[in-house]
């Protein structure tokens, strides 16, 4: 071989190498025992590797500490259970008012179900890129997985956004038996909505209304959960129904519960809401002052 050909695969060789260790490469297997959930992260930049990091406290929160949500918590309930038994289940969207017990939900679900085998997996939405490799990571695993992305929203562009609605819809790329997805979103459509948009819809000589392309193209990464569950903003008696238990949870007798229903009113009114977020951190206020 030609000296000068043989010096120059050397170092296309050397050049190649450098640039395989510059590009990200899937993440590598966690210890699966070492945690009931674990956090998808990538440290060093956009291009870095991702890791699987194991929650080493996991949030204890149970389902019997989630009041006014009952409807919320059966459906949840029956889908997760359906599916840690390997029977048919969909992916979730549990959308509405914020502070209303979404995430804790499916935190108590997973505190529910982990001795029977189900792990959680949080990923942020800048990284749902890499949502095949995740896939291909617990392929096979005996461990149910729920692929968890809490406070769930896109701007218009954003590169998780194509690679979820692959994953939802069935592509090459589709997730195996073992594992769904559960969000979480203040946005029905998880994309802003405009008032232009209105424009767009179309009249026909029947009376129907049809949405524009535009419109379409929102409500089709939602529609592709096969799950939606809702929630609503809590009535005065659901807040202090959420109240009480809380401050049971912090160890108040009932008189002392009694005593707090008025001052956890206005601590509703000066936050402007009534969310079941508010009322624990009301009782965490409320408790800790009396034990002081």
């Amino acid at each position: 071989m030609n000296p000068a050909f043989e010096h120059l695969l050397v170092r296309a060789e050397s050049l190649l190498s450098r640039l395989e260790a510059l590009l990200p490469h899937a993440a590598d297997p966690p210890d699966w025992n070492a945690s009931i959930a674990f956090r998808y992260r990538k440290r060093g930049g956009l291009h870095a590797a991702g890791v699987l990091e194991p929650v080493r406290h996991v949030a204890g929160i149970r389902l019997v500490d989630l009041k006014e949500v009952d409807a919320q918590k059966e459906r949840l309930l029956r889908n997760t259970r359906q599916f840690v038994a390997g029977q048919g289940a969909n992916n979730v969207l549990l959308t509405g008012a914020r502070g209303t017990g979404k995430s804790s939900l499916v935190k108590a679900v997973l505190n529910e179900f982990a001795p029977q085998g189900l792990r959680l997996i949080e990923v942020d939405k800048a990284d749902l890129v890499d949502l095949p490799d995740l896939i291909d990571l617990v392929d096979g695993r005996p461990e149910r997985f729920i692929v968890f992305c809490d406070d769930l929203s896109f701007d218009d562009g954003e590169p998780g956004y194509k690679a979820l609605k692959s994953v939802l819809d069935g592509s090459v790329a589709a997730a195996g038996d073992n594992l769904l997805i559960y969000a979480t979103s203040n946005r029905r459509h998880l994309l802003p909505e405009y008032m232009k948009e209105n424009l767009s819809y179309q009249h026909t000589e029947d009376g129907e209304v049809h949405p524009g392309e535009g419109v379409e193209e929102k409500i089709s990464l939602s529609e592709r959960f096969g799950l939606w569950v809702s929630f609503y903003p809590f009535t005065q008696a659901e807040y202090l129904a959420i109240v009480a238990q809380w401050l049971r949870h912090f160890g108040l007798d009932e008189d002392a519960i009694v005593a707090a229903r008025q001052e956890s009113l206005v601590w509703a009114l000066e936050r402007g809401s009534r969310s079941g977020r508010v009322a624990q951190q009301f009782a965490r206020d409320y408790s800790g002052r009396r034990d002081g």
